[in-house]
């Protein structure tokens, strides 16, 4: 015994000192970083003369960004990690190239794109509306890359010049997508699948109870990726000349045109009209040296990234406003509607009523605009929010609902009583439905030998993930979801002065483009932010006023974090996101399908959540 104990008290001492170890590496490292920080000086960020803007869209492009707790991300850069969720922001990007188009030190724009994952068409469509007026400068926009997605390719249109590397490529696939369907799955595990829908558009629960897409998910996707597709289209032909055999979608007409350029991917897209050059990294760079002239410090073109253009910018004068000044506040609904507090990226029922109430307790407030691109969730949640909308106007302050890339479902709930809805003609919205659906394992249980039994004074229980559902009780939820359906049809007749049987029409799950969705009066107007805030201007009846963005507060402790680590982030090495790899992103896109069930947390069990929508 003495002799375990003796081993036992050498493991601890050993597992005691490797602890000891770590905890003093964390130390140090804060130490180290503190100390950077306190010598460091703080000079200004300069804009080269004749330098490029470097718009460098790395990730998504979003609305708002995603909450990360700072000490979190700067460990994670400390250890080469790559800074996940990557996203950039779509008002900084904005911002930049209209300052930089009379900023006489700005000599062009080059447009980064091989880091960029993606965005809504609406998104893309005013960074490209933004890149058009900057070239109207005179100044060029310039892009290079390796190889283009689909996505990239479309601003990379609204540029002057296009290169590619000579091994590169660039091919269209269209808009749309394949899901997993796990009916065969579920049913080899014994896992009992009840589902509980209203809608006959509802088909968020299809790979559950199916091996395949109904007929009626089908007509949707269709009609809705078929206008965005066109609009794609339309954009591309108006910017540049290209074969037509290149956006047809034809596997016959690609292979053609393949055949005609000896099956060279990068032949077809110089000869298509797709880029204007073939030329390697090194050329390209010793061509922006030609422009910008030599950086010595850097041995490469002069060039000033986005971000660190914006933060060379002095204070802005127009917002030393006086504390009198009429406010229109924007508010931010992004991502999945959840109960309950979340953090920027995810919508809180909590969390962004309070954002709400914070603006109607404000004296200054005049207006809000409620910038939603969600494609919803929770439905109690969505309700949480829609009563503070209704508590802004009954205290006499107009709400605007601006719709970004989608605002489907529960977006589309929260923005319904708003007294004007504006959407871009490509925001993906509607998707007026219900679901439920659990999974429970009695049969699975007793294919291995176990069961469930016991004894309750009252039948009410009737959801137990180990036991089967009775009739009756898959009545009762099936007519629950039923009334919240027919509340919510009713909910948006009343606010769009509309017949419960003409919202009925629309509704049944169904998703609209925002073109579309205008027409069959579920928006008022077409536009984007910018004319939300004017159209709430106009109904707060203000000529002078004041933007104020209203976010959450940081915690005194988020604060001081925030403070330390972002500015010892620039500190440390730039880890580039290479472009993800066709596997890469269908292993992403599944785990985001998997990991969309953790954000199920109604308390009621109902959800108005768009399954055809992207999350941005």
């Amino acid at each position: 015994m003495r002799g375990i104990a003796t081993v036992f008290r050498k493991l601890f001492s050993f597992i005691n000192g490797i602890r000891k170890v770590i905890l003093n590496i964390i130390f140090f490292a804060l130490m180290g970083a503190a100390v950077v920080l306190l010598v460091a000086e703080d000079d200004p960020v300069e804009v080269p003369e004749n330098a490029m803007l470097v718009v460098n869209l790395r990730g998504n492009l979003v609305e708002q960004l995603t909450y990360v707790d700072p000490l979190d991300a700067f460990f994670d850069g400390a250890f080469g990690g790559d800074g996940d969720p990557a996203e950039t922001l779509l008002s900084d990007v904005i911002k930049s190239i209209e300052l930089a188009k009379n900023d006489s030190r700005i000599s062009g724009i080059f447009l980064d794109l091989g880091n960029f994952n993606g965005a809504g068409l609406n998104k893309l469509k005013l960074v490209a509306a933004a890149l058009e007026d900057f070239r109207s400068s005179g100044k060029p926009v310039r892009t290079y890359a390796d190889f283009y997605s689909q996505t990239q390719y479309f601003l990379a249109a609204h540029a002057d010049y296009i290169g590619m590397n000579p091994l590169g490529s660039m091919m269209f696939e269209g808009f749309g997508g394949y899901r997993l369907y796990y009916k065969d799955l579920l049913e080899k595990l014994k896992i009992s699948t009840h589902v509980f829908k209203a809608g006959d558009f509802k088909s968020a629960v299809e790979p559950y109870i199916r091996n395949d897409m109904s007929d009626e998910a089908r007509l949707a996707n269709k009609e809705l990726y078929d206008a965005l597709w066109a609009t794609y289209i339309d954009d591309l032909t108006t910017q540049r000349q290209l074969d037509a055999r290149a956006l047809s979608g034809s596997m016959d007409d690609f292979s053609a045109a393949m055949r005609d350029y000896d099956n060279d991917m990068a032949q077809f897209a110089l000869q298509s009209g797709l880029v204007d050059e073939l030329l390697t990294r090194e050329t390209f760079r010793q061509q922006q040296i030609e422009i910008t002239g030599l950086d010595d410090e850097s041995d490469s073109w002069k060039q000033i990234s986005h971000a660190n253009y914006l933060q060379a910018q002095p204070a802005d004068s127009t917002q030393l406003a006086t504390k009198n000044s009429p406010e229109i506040a924007v508010i931010v609904a992004r991502g999945v509607i959840m109960d309950g507090r979340q953090r920027a990226g995810n919508v809180g029922g909590d969390s962004t009523a309070a954002l709400l109430r914070k603006a109607r307790l404000n004296e200054q407030t005049k207006a809000v605009v409620l910038r939603i691109d969600s494609p919803g969730g929770s439905g109690f949640a969505s309700e949480i929010i829609r009563q503070e909308v209704l508590e802004l106007q009954k205290a006499g302050i107009p709400v605007i609902a601006s719709m970004s890339s989608v605002a489907a479902s529960g977006g589309y709930w929260i923005a319904a009583s708003a007294d004007e809805i504006w959407a871009s003609p490509t925001t993906i919205t509607g998707s007026i439905g219900v679901f439920s659906a659990f999974f429970t394992g009695e049969k699975a249980l007793a294919d291995i030998g176990v069961y469930n039994d016991g004894y309750h004074t009252t039948e009410i229980p009737i959801i137990d993930i180990t036991r089967g559902l009775t009739e009756q009780a898959h009545e009762l939820i099936q007519l629950s979801i039923d009334k919240f359906y027919r509340d919510f049809v009713a909910m948006v007749a009343s606010s769009r002065n509309m017949t419960y049987e003409q919202v009925d029409a629309v509704a049944q799950g169904r998703v609209w483009t925002g073109a579309k969705a205008q027409q069959l009066g579920l928006v008022d107007h077409l536009g984007e932010l910018e004319q939300a805030i004017a159209a709430a201007a106009v109904r707060a009846d203000i000529s002078d006023y004041e933007v104020v963005l209203v976010e959450q507060e940081l915690s005194a402790r988020e604060q001081f974090l925030h403070s330390m680590f972002s500015s010892a982030k620039v500190l440390l090495p730039q880890s580039l996101t290479p472009s993800m790899s066709p596997i890469e992103q269908q292993v992403r896109q599944l785990w985001q399908q998997i990991g969309i069930l953790e954000q199920f947390n109604d308390p009621r069990g109902s959800y108005a959540l768009c399954e055809l929508c992207p999350t941005e």
